[in-house]
């Protein structure tokens, strides 16, 4: 069965005498490899100010902080996305709002944002679901407007762009994710981006234990609640060999959704995610839309490719009951939705017979 996600190693001639010298050197935690990592990644993907993180949850838990979002504050976010996203606004105390999704795309709808600010709204936390970014000029525009922080959350986006913008740069805050199936791992881990250089300090105290690394313990004096949050050298030293690699990775996820898009084109009863004009997915996931979604995933399994939704509506678990709204935008979305295979691992040759067992189906 070709597979829906797929994890990425480079090579174990270069990656595994990377590790073998972190392991053996006596610094593993936290250090120099990581802060290269930091350096290299802003500087392969354009991004301000950013800090390596254990996990991408953990970076967005750190972006609601210094949003200051706390007890009794409201978040507005997205159903369709991995739970993390909003079980990382439950964290803080604060009651997560939906904004309903764009039917053709399964993102954030602007319109429905701007509908769900109150008083109480703290922060916008935006998906680019899928790898396909969301319709960032209009999202940044009312939370201008509204002066309200803007968060990207950026797990499926690694290497889209928006406006000729790199993804996690148009937010306040952006959030990456290392985790096993992400465009690029790490094993685990996260990056956090931050717009305002003003907070890179809070930052590294919430990253470790409300502590700065390098001051001595006998001379901290700890005023703010912080977490275990970093990144480790390990994890770092998989980073740098994986970023010698990760645009080529990449480019074949592009590659593919391109072929993709031009192949479904017109076909009777096939649709696909269509993003703003300003906007050059990552395809993480291709998104096919089609009324008959349920019979095309079965042929495509039978004909040995994975397909499925992947994601569950987040409104549908029971945590989140107290933000309970009607989402008609979601129901149309979810209802029509079919990831097929679009990563690395697609050949020319598998991805046509996936079009043609949709074209059959």
């Amino acid at each position: 069965m070709l597979p829906l996600v797929k994890v990425f190693f480079p090579p174990k001639e270069s990656l595994l005498p990377a590790i073998e010298s972190i392991l053996y050197s006596g610094q593993i935690a936290e250090g120099q490899q990581v802060y290269q990592f930091e350096e290299q990644f802003a500087k392969q993907y354009g991004l301000p100010n950013v800090l390596a993180m254990s996990s991408g949850t953990a970076a967005l838990h750190t972006a609601l902080l210094l949003a200051d979002v706390q007890a009794g504050d409201e978040v507005i976010s997205t159903p369709m996305t991995a739970e993390p996203t909003n079980t990382s606004i439950l964290y803080c105390g604060a009651k997560v709002v939906w904004a309903d999704v764009e039917p053709e795309t399964g993102n954030i709808c602007p319109d429905s944002i701007r509908e769900s600010i109150t008083p109480k709204t703290k922060a916008i936390v935006v998906v680019h679901y899928a790898g396909y970014p969301v319709s960032l000029a209009a999202i940044r525009k009312i939370a201008d407007e509204y002066n309200i922080p803007l968060i990207e959350d950026c797990a499926h986006a690694l290497g889209a762009t928006y406006d000729d913008k790199p993804i996690g740069s148009i937010g306040d805050f952006g959030i990456f994710s290392f985790q096993a199936i992400k465009h690029m791992t790490t094993v685990d881990g996260g990056l956090l981006t931050i717009k305002n250089p003003e907070l890179i300090l809070a930052a590294k105290k919430i990253r470790w234990f409300g502590m700065l690394k390098g001051v001595p313990r006998t001379e901290v004096d700890i005023q703010s609640i912080g977490y275990k949050y970093n990144m480790n050298n390990v994890t770092a030293s998989i980073g740098l060999v994986q970023l010698n690699h990760i645009d080529d990775i990449v480019s074949k996820y592009i590659a593919n959704g391109q072929y993709y898009d031009s192949q479904f084109d017109g076909i009777h009863d096939i649709n696909f995610a269509r993003c703003d004009a300003s906007a050059n997915p990552s395809y993480w996931l291709y998104t096919l839309l089609s009324d008959h979604s349920a019979d095309l995933e079965k042929a495509l399994n039978a004909a040995g490719f994975m397909a499925s939704k992947l994601h569950r509506p987040n409104n549908l678990h029971s945590i989140f009951k107290s933000s309970e709204k009607p989402l008609p935008g979601l129901d149309l979305f979810y209802k029509r939705l079919l990831h097929i295979p679009s990563g690395w691992w697609v050949s020319p040759e598998d991805r046509a017979r996936i079009v043609d067992v949709i074209r059959k189906g």
